[in-house]
């Protein structure tokens, strides 16, 4: 009975990958749910339901599909969010969400669509991640005319991590700036009404320019920069996953929890390798396990979910901006490298980029799909002008 428990190192592994995927990018999630006006309570049914969505849906899918399908939430989505800067309220956010969430299990459940999918020119879907990401890199070293030691120290551990112990780096900028506003007793009010989390649903909204404004977006950065890098990382482990059961698995949680706040649950990928590789189980037979155990400890999150959100809603407004800007200057240079990959096309990513990261709002809909909108523009009078010559 022994032999077939996994072995310690598909325990570790997976609390690894569970505190990198969590504690990371949660500041991000908090001040994505913020920018969209949640109450606090809401915030914390946002984190709780997304955690869930990771658990649940990411250990039936391991169990199902024998192998390890390790999920988490969409930071490129919670970027995408915290841009939006109040634009659009939170019921319309919601119907948001569930839009997005449609259009994933859409391309699950019709294969051709999926093959359409894949074909979106990753230049201008990066394009546009760059350009809302961008904002929030900008704003960590604006943060320094306000908290200039927390920024430094944040930066230096930052760089030094990269060269040295790269897969922890977010986890230990996360440890030292938690350690730098406890010592100063920046954390004033923090006292946790309870240990458990807990889920307040929200009837949703729908509005067709919450929808374009972010409902889109969300979904195209989500499967471009997670699902689709997701699919890639378990092929390279030896696997060959079928798309549709795991965009209308992911699809359907982030619909079922979207009620909740949940904004985007998907294919993890960092993490994913951690927990994907021989260093996590031997036999690559049995390596299913390490995604129902990582499902484990997402559970265990989202049942002490409540403090967690709590302390980092205390955190001060500057805290939050810094870790924020760290945890996505590494997404932020992927997005940029590959916006810039095809030559061809680095004019229409430009415009992209450009647009998105002006965050200009027009009509009430907001830069993410006039960028999206601009560099499909460049696309098809690149393709109308090469066809009549």
């Amino acid at each position: 009975m022994l032999s077939r428990l996994p072995p310690l190192a598909s325990w570790t592994s997976a609390l690894i990958a569970a505190l990198i995927g969590f504690g990371g990018t949660v500041a991000l999630v908090v001040q994505a749910m913020q920018a969209l006006g949640a109450e606090a309570g809401q915030v914390g049914s946002a984190v709780t339901a997304l955690c869930l969505g990771i658990a649940v849906a990411g250990a039936t899918l391991s169990l199902w599909m024998r192998m390890p399908v390790v999920l988490a939430w969409s930071t490129p989505g919670a970027a995408l969010l915290a841009a939006s800067d109040g634009a659009v309220a939170w019921p319309l956010a919601i119907g948001a969400f569930v839009a997005a969430a449609a259009l994933m299990c859409l391309l699950g459940l019709v294969p051709a669509l999926g093959r359409l999918a894949a074909r979106i020119p990753a230049s201008v879907a990066s394009a546009m991640l760059a350009g809302v990401l961008l904002p929030f890199c900008l704003q960590l070293f604006r943060t320094l005319q306000t908290d200039p030691l927390l920024v430094v120290i944040l930066l230096l551990v930052f760089v030094i991590a990269r060269q040295r112990f790269p897969l922890y780096a977010l986890l230990l900028v996360l440890v030292s700036g938690v350690a730098v506003v406890l010592l100063r007793g920046d954390m004033v009010g923090f006292a946790p009404d309870t240990l458990l989390g807990g889920l307040k649903p929200v009837t949703p909204a729908f509005d067709l320019k919450a929808v374009a404004s972010i409902g889109v977006p969300l979904f195209l950065v989500t499967l471009v920069s997670q699902n689709l890098p997701g699919l890639v990382v378990l092929r390279t482990a030896g696997y060959e996953p079928k798309p549709q059961p795991l965009l209308l698995g992911t699809g359907l949680a982030t619909m079922l929890l979207a009620p909740f706040g949940a904004h985007g649950v998907n294919l993890a990928a960092i993490t994913a390798a951690i927990c994907t590789s021989t260093d996590a189980h031997p036999d690559q037979r049995r390596r299913w396990t390490v995604g129902l155990i990582y499902a484990a400890f997402y559970l265990a999150l989202a049942l002490f979910s409540a403090p967690l959100v709590q302390f980092f809603l205390t955190m001060p407004k500057a805290s939050i901006a810094a870790f924020t800007g760290i945890a996505l200057i590494v997404p932020l240079s992927g997005a940029v490298e590959n916006m810039l990959i095809e030559k061809s096309e680095r004019d229409a990513a430009i415009l992209t980029f450009a647009a998105t990261a002006s965050g200009v709002s027009l009509l009430g809909i907001g830069s993410a799909f006039w960028g999206l909108l601009a560099g499909f523009a460049a696309l098809a009078a690149k393709a109308v002008f090469a066809r009549r010559n």
